[in-house]
């Protein structure tokens, strides 16, 4: 039976031991969190919650989860996860309704998750937006209208060869547009949706995703636009996902840390570990190793050995530094606030706020014996801008102490909800709160917060606090040195989101997506006559492909985008 050694228990981690072990490997997982697996993915017990029951407590996330229509691959493997009586993991996800949009000074509105299909129903969707502000103008809503038109009738080689290479910003012509277009539209639709600042994220990522979001939202047989779990997290979905592997064979390896991973005549030959922290580096050896951690820590594992058998890993390193921090925050209310039935974007927050209002989505969790036994709702917050000075305090979160941005947060929450004199939310609310467990002060030893390959000019933004856990960003030019999951060492493989995939973001889905094509990689080096894990493309409404097909003529021919309706 052929093994294989899986360094990290993530999304993609734990996809690729799914996917293995049903075809026969022997499969070990070496995960850092001595509690918990899922990487960013999960939910965790809120520290010191529990003060009624030792045993319950409030559930903290990193960020809230949401899983877009437009997922194939994640959805698929959950559907092969038992959760008791018949049902899946898949059967947990439930669809939200709404989406809300809230600034101060303005009624918030409420957008049913649909969307138009004609370039003149665009129009008028977006015009949905003139109700926040004065500024912004009919015709900036039809010019960011037609910037959508051309991202739906463009080919899929302009994307990789032309919009890699141009910032969403430029894109958009931001700069040239009024605040409230960039605040609205440009920028606040960017940093919301992928944690990303619309001047350095490229067209090809941002404009893909939002594409994908708007066909689901055109669909008419479909209610899965945006979807959320049923429950918190590991309840719903890692924890039975973790069972159902230890008991598929998997060995679940629990609070180790990789030390080095060694070569041997242009092979990996083993990796040494460290266990919960004590000096002492064990060894384990496999036929194959698959390396499944963020490309930070990716990075990190790389030696100058590795280097000299495929240089291109370098590349790796190169991407290292373009991650940005998008963390959640709950807070935990004793009054039912149910703010719509989905997710709320704050387009006056300067830390780019989105929110979702759990307990709805939640019916059989019972919070009666969780906290303090006063919490009846939770408010789940993503921070998507930590640079950005606060509205309230003037600084960014990243200068802040835990209780500095919990005030400024719910100030800003505040700010945004409460219009014309309606207390949506008020101080006395709040009975706790939970800012995720990646925030870590940085006084903290270097040891334990890791040391990163960044640049001096990363490292001087890393102030008051510092994150164990950013995301990767799609930067402009960044597609081509993207590595595939195979590399040029025979028996390593990689499987995260920074593998070029479909799915082209750091999301569950492209873990997923990453974790099957190493494992495809896998089968082929090993000569397995299993079946290959089946890849999804993105998807494309029918009735735009002879138009794509029109760019895709007009591109080889090196002409620009022309719109020929």
């Amino acid at each position: 039976m052929p093994t294989v050694i899986v360094i990290g228990g993530g999304v993609a981690g734990m996809s690729a031991a799914h996917e293995l072990v049903e075809r026969g490997f022997q499969v070990d997982v070496y995960e850092r969190n001595p509690k918990y697996v899922g990487g960013k993915a999960r939910s965790v017990d809120a520290p010191g919650t529990n003060k009624i029951d030792p045993q319950l407590f409030l559930p903290g996330e990193h960020g809230f989860r949401f899983f877009p229509g437009f997922y194939k691959h994640v959805t698929d493997t959950m559907k092969r996860i038992p959760v008791g009586d018949d049902r899946s993991a898949f059967d947990n996800l439930v669809a939200t309704d709404t989406m809300m949009m809230a600034q101060s000074d303005a009624k918030p509105i409420t957008l049913p998750v649909d969307f138009p299909t004609t370039l003149k129903e665009i129009e008028e969707f977006f015009k949905g937006f003139q109700a926040f502000s004065s500024e912004l103008t009919t015709e900036e809503i039809e010019f960011f209208s037609g910037k959508i038109w051309q991202l739906m009738t463009s080919c899929s080689k302009r994307f990789s060869e032309e919009y890699d290479s141009i910032s969403w910003w430029d894109y958009t012509e931001s700069a040239t547009k009024s605040a409230a277009y960039q605040r609205l539209l440009s920028g606040g639709l960017t940093r919301s949706l992928v944690a990303c600042q619309a001047q350095m994220a490229s067209t090809r990522t941002c404009g893909s995703i939002l594409l994908q979001m708007f066909y689901m939202m055109m669909d008419p047989f479909t209610r899965n636009t945006d979807r959320v779990f049923n429950a918190p997290t590991n309840l719903a979905w890692l924890d039975p996902w973790h069972d159902y592997l230890v008991g598929k064979g998997v060995n679940y390896h629990r609070g180790v840390s990789i030390a080095g991973i060694h070569t041997e005549d242009g092979k990996i030959s083993s990796i040494s570990f460290e266990k919960d922290g004590v000096p002492g580096h064990a060894q384990a050896s496999a036929d194959y190793y698959l390396m499944a951690v963020p490309v930070e820590r990716a990075a990190n594992l790389i030696s100058e050995d590795m280097l000299k058998v495929d240089p291109s890993l370098k590349n790796i390193i190169k991407l290292a530094p373009n991650v940005e921090w998008m963390n959640g925050i709950q807070f935990y209310l004793n009054k039912e606030v149910n703010l719509n039935r989905g997710h709320t974007m704050y387009t006056g927050s300067n830390w780019a706020l989105t929110s979702i209002s759990q307990m709805q989505f939640w019916p059989e969790y019972d919070l009666k014996r969780r906290g303090d036994g006063k919490v009846v709702s939770i408010l789940s917050v993503d921070i998507s801008n930590w640079t950005a000075l606060g509205n309230f305090n003037n600084k960014a979160a990243r200068d802040c102490t835990n209780d500095e941005i919990q005030k400024e947060v719910w100030q800003q929450l505040k700010q945004e909800l409460n219009f014309g004199g309606e207390n949506v939310l008020s101080d006395d609310m709040v009975e706790d709160y939970y800012l995720d467990e990646d925030i870590v002060p940085m006084v903290a030893p270097m040891s334990a917060v890791m040391t990163v390959r960044l640049s001096p000019v990363k490292q001087e933004a890393l102030n008051k606090v510092f994150n164990l856990e950013p995301l990767l960003v799609n930067q402009c030019d960044t597609w081509a040195i993207r590595p595939n999951a195979h590399t040029g060492i025979k028996n390593l493989f990689l499987a995260s989101d920074y593998v070029k995939t479909n799915t082209d973001l750091a999301t569950m889905e492209g873990a997923n997506e990453a974790a099957r094509r190493a494992v495809n990689s896998i089968l082929l080096a090993s000569g397995s006559d299993e079946d290959y894990c089946e890849i999804w493309e993105m998807h494309t409404p029918f009735l735009l492909k002879p138009l794509q097909m029109i760019d895709h003529l007009n591109f080889e021919k090196g002409l620009p985008w022309q719109d020929v309706l």
